[in-house]
């Protein structure tokens, strides 16, 4: 699933295509793609037509696009979800969901979906925050993340540290990927106690979670198939950089033990058995 790199490499791209255009028409090619939108095609549709974007904005995986309206479009990718830029004459996608076309003819936004996990919905009022993702917490890569309040809640928690930092309500935008990265590079194995880390410890997990995070923007995300592409099919080069993630009886690129993998929530992690001990 695209995590904080990905999605914000897609916010960035379509900020520069669709900020400021007029939607002249919507197109719904799979219903299941709205499924969110609870009053269905026509009444998504009736929303956006004649509406102005202004701004692509985000909040951990989700991005949202304020209308001129106060309204707001919430899209948010799932496990395969694209958001492309395409010539308006361009053939049809196979896995075409939605379509918009905009007044000045230029370039659709095409939301693509081989598994149809993710999807799109209108939210009323929510141009400058939906009601709906307003739950998740900020990033840390927004000016406006608390270091302090983060530590506390953290550390107030008895839980595991990995299972902490996919808690989109406490830290959003880390996924299973670029945990995995970060605890590396913290020497932290992810199954270390929250509430027996120190305000040190959980500072500098902090500063590496947010210089993989940034590291991986640069690369535009991480891509291990087609499945993630940016705006104009692009993908993302993060994976060439990877550290821990993936690399299952390869030896660690800091002290040449072989990398583990070990189950962890119907999914993976990847560790250093020398640089990252389990916990007693």
């Amino acid at each position: 699933m695209p995590e904080l790199p990905e999605v914000e490499t897609v916010r960035t791209g379509l900020a520069k295509w669709v900020t400021g255009r007029t939607i002249s028409s919507v197109e719904v090619h799979h219903p299941r793609a709205i499924r969110r939108h609870l009053p269905g095609d026509a009444h998504f549709v009736a929303m956006l037509t004649g509406r102005t974007i202004l701004d692509v904005s985000r909040r951990g995986k989700y991005l949202w696009l304020p209308l001129d309206s106060g309204d707001s479009v919430i899209a948010h990718l799932g496990m395969s979800g694209q958001l492309l830029m395409q010539p308006a004459d361009a053939e049809d996608e196979k896995h075409l969901r939605v379509c918009f076309s905009f007044t000045d003819g230029g370039p659709q936004l095409r939301f693509v979906d081989q598994r149809t996990f993710g999807g799109l919905s209108v939210s009323e009022g929510g141009a400058e925050l939906p009601d709906e993702i307003a739950h998740i917490a900020r990033d840390p890569m927004d000016p406006l993340f608390d270091d302090t309040a983060f530590s506390a809640r953290l550390r107030g928690r008895h839980t595991e540290i990995k299972r902490a930092l996919l808690d989109q309500t406490l830290i959003s935008g880390v996924g299973n990927i670029y945990a995995d990265e970060a605890l590396w590079r913290a020497k932290l194995h992810g199954a270390r106690p929250t509430d027996k880390l120190t305000r040190p410890a959980v500072a500098r997990l902090l500063q590496h979670v947010r210089d993989v995070l940034g590291e991986a923007i640069v690369a535009g995300g991480t891509s291990f198939d087609e499945l993630y592409v940016n705006v104009n099919g692009e993908s993302g080069y993060f994976d060439r950089s990877l550290n821990a993630y993936g690399r299952e009886g390869e030896p660690c690129k800091r002290c040449g033990a072989i990398m583990r993998r070990e189950s962890f929530m119907n999914r993976s992690s990847f560790s250093c058995p020398r640089c990252q001990p389990r916990p007693r």
